[in-house]
């Protein structure tokens, strides 16, 4: 499948968030001149480098410092995988979470990773925002962000659980439908 054209086209038209804003929307990334320390999810380092979410940090002009902490020690579901738990957390421990829990609260932390932010969110009192939150912070903030005085994400982190529940209780109410027009036709049916 891969030498396929089609394939191809689909590797040459898929960007990250942070190639797509720097490479045709520079001038529209807004600003956030706060500290940050930034977590680089491994793979995406290994494979596809850093630099477009250097250039995304440095068109906000926010002050980022990249981690040198290598893997977060999560590494997809390795870090949820039976009898791989405390490895995960030595790796974690290694660099990553010391530094994390060491963080001033008005300090952004930053990691696009999924599991890099699940890693961060269960072994600190942190929580991680993706580039696309720290640009949404940016917008709604203003370029000083949020109060300070409190945890940067907070905010963040409560939309974040307000979309979540909205989610839920629409797959409850879909369930719910999808179950009673079962139970409709199988009246009909069964008539």
């Amino acid at each position: 499948l891969p030498h396929r054209l089609e394939a191809k086209r689909l590797r040459e038209l898929t960007v990250l968030f942070s190639e797509f804003t720097t490479e045709h929307a520079k001038d529209r990334i807004p600003k956030l001149r706060r500290q940050a320390v930034v977590q680089g999810h491994c793979h995406h380092k290994a494979v596809m480098r850093f630099d477009a979410e250097k250039a995304a940090f440095a068109a906000m002009e926010l002050d980022a410092t990249v981690l040198e902490s290598g893997c977060c020690g999560m590494a997809g579901s390795f870090g949820f995988e039976a009898g791989k738990y405390d490895v995960s957390q030595a790796v974690g421990e290694r660099v990553l979470l010391p530094k994390i829990r060491a963080t001033e609260d008005d300090t952004i932390v930053v990691a696009d990773g999924f599991s890099c932010r699940t890693q961060i969110a269960q072994g600190t009192e942190r929580h991680a925002l993706h580039l696309a939150e720290l640009m949404k912070m940016a917008i709604d903030a203003g370029p000083d962000g949020p109060p300070r005085g409190t945890k940067a994400e907070a905010q963040s982190v409560e939309q974040r659980r307000t979309a979540l529940r909205r989610s839920m209780i629409g797959a409850a109410l879909f369930l719910l439908v999808a179950v009673a027009t079962l139970v409709a036709v199988l009246l009909v049916v069964l008539r």
